[in-house]
């Protein structure tokens, strides 16, 4: 079984190779080298392969590695956790002058058809060392097939300078190997860069989960390798949450640490004698550290099935009371939005891309409020505080890009907006906006 699947990567792989495009990372800035493949057979002497891009240097051997056996398979979880565990793998095997940069391949403009992996530089003066572990990785049962391509220097009979990629080896069955250089040596060439990060083409439903059928699909494949997973399903009970609004209004708060939406949402239960729920749930506290450990695609399910969980609550405590909730499903997808996409506010998913969009099955909220506030008088707060912040807290603070982009990604959202509102003024000032907006949205 193992191997027929591992052969239908290979050939789904070989037919779309030449069609793909590669986008090289550079640094988180944003800054990436996109390059194409042209067949060798329509190069002529008329019509030379372009000079290669400044990256394929003379005096480094370069390769690149991807993990293909993810998408939408029974083994996507593996090689999930395949691929976040590889970086820290190929820093302690390969030699020290091996440079690793993020790489990507994808159809353009095709959703779902992004695979990702590790670009290699390697300055070293041993190259079989190199090989050797990408050999051994090339044969991983449980990456659910690895392909790795090499890049060569050729000088044309002009005297100009190409390169071309060869897939170098392609797994099929356990200490068999086929070179199938052949059919697929293309000359690299540049190719024309995306309008946003490539990282969007496989967002929905891996970074962001538009569905419960979908989160719960990926914490019912990793039960075997994560037994909590099974524990946070049970929470679920038997039906899906209703996404009809119940009979009391339901407000959720939103705003990064240290906005003051913990002072706020203790003040409307107070004030509304409102029932006061939090995302990610409290019962999931047991087993957040265990997924904040796990790849992006494990960690964003259980925390879409939080807001499940949350939506079930809010059903049933709104259909007593008004229901305040700190944080819901904008917190979940701003966050894994930003998070997929680094660089500035550009590689984001354009305005208006459907991935902003409401999950259909998920309750509605009557009002969603998004506080804002300066980053100095945030920071100066996060300082008074003292508190221990999350790892996406901590690199908000440190990566000013990734402040931006969360905060664009919550503005995008729609199927409810946010409505913003100014967190600078007094706790007793914002409280009295927001009850205003409250009576004149929910008409409480």
């Amino acid at each position: 079984m193992a191997t027929r699947r591992i052969m239908s990567i290979g050939v789904v792989m070989q037919a779309q190779w030449p069609s793909r495009v590669f986008a090289i990372e550079l640094d988180k800035s944003g800054a990436f080298l996109h390059f194409a493949l042209r067949e060798k057979a329509q190069c002529t002497a008329t019509a030379p392969p372009p000079p290669p891009p400044e990256t394929f240097t003379h005096d480094q051997r370069c390769y690149s590695l991807f993990v293909c056996g993810g998408g939408g398979g029974d083994h996507r979880v593996q090689s999930a956790r395949f691929h976040w565990a590889l970086r820290e793998r190929l820093r302690s095997e390969l030699p020290a002058e091996c440079e690793l940069l993020p790489v990507s391949s994808y159809l353009p403009r095709v959703q779902g058809s992004l695979i990702k992996g590790y670009f290699l530089k390697d300055a070293s003066e041993c190259p079989l060392r190199t090989e050797r572990v990408l050999s051994d990785l090339s044969r991983s049962e449980e990456a659910g097939g690895v392909v790795v391509c090499s890049y060569h220097h050729q000088r044309g009979g002009d005297g100009s300078q190409c390169v071309s990629q060869q897939v170098m080896m392609w797994p099929l069955a356990e200490n068999q190997h086929v070179d199938i250089s052949k059919q697929t040596s293309c000359y690299v060439v540049p190719s024309e860069a995306l309008d946003y990060h490539p990282s969007a083409l496989n967002v929905a439903n891996s970074d962001v989960f538009y569905s419960l059928e979908e989160a719960t699909k990926v914490l019912e494949e990793c039960g075997d390798i994560i037994p909590e997973s099974r524990a946070v399903l049970q929470l679920l009970g038997q039906r899906a949450p209703s996404r009809h609004s119940p009979g009391f209004p339901v407000v959720v708060i939103e705003g990064l640490d240290a906005t003051g939406k913990t002072t706020l949402t203790q003040s409307l239960r107070e004030a509304l004698g409102a029932s006061l729920l939090r995302s990610p749930p409290q019962c999931l506290s047991p087993w957040r550290p265990c997924f904040d450990r796990e790849p992006p695609l494990l960690r964003r399910a259980f925390y879409a099935v939080g807001n499940y969980i949350t939506a079930q609550q809010m059903g049933q405590e709104a259909s007593r009371a008004p229901v305040i909730v700190d944080r819901y499903w904008h917190s979940t997808a701003a966050y894994a939005i930003a998070t997929a996409a680094s660089g500035p506010v550009s590689s984001l998913p354009p305005e208006g891309s459907d991935l902003y969009r409401w999950p259909s099955d998920l309750l509605q909220p009557s009002l969603v409020v998004l506080l804002t506030l300066d980053p100095r008088e945030r920071q100066r707060r996060l300082e008074d505080r003292g508190e221990v912040q999350t790892k996406e807290e901590q690199e908000l603070d440190l990566d000013r890009l990734f402040r931006l982009r969360v905060e664009e990604a919550y503005g995008r959202i729609r199927g409810p907006a946010c409505v913003t509102v100014d967190a600078g003024p007094s706790a007793d000032k914002v409280l009295q906006r927001v009850l205003h907006l409250i009576r004149e949205h929910c008409r409480l």
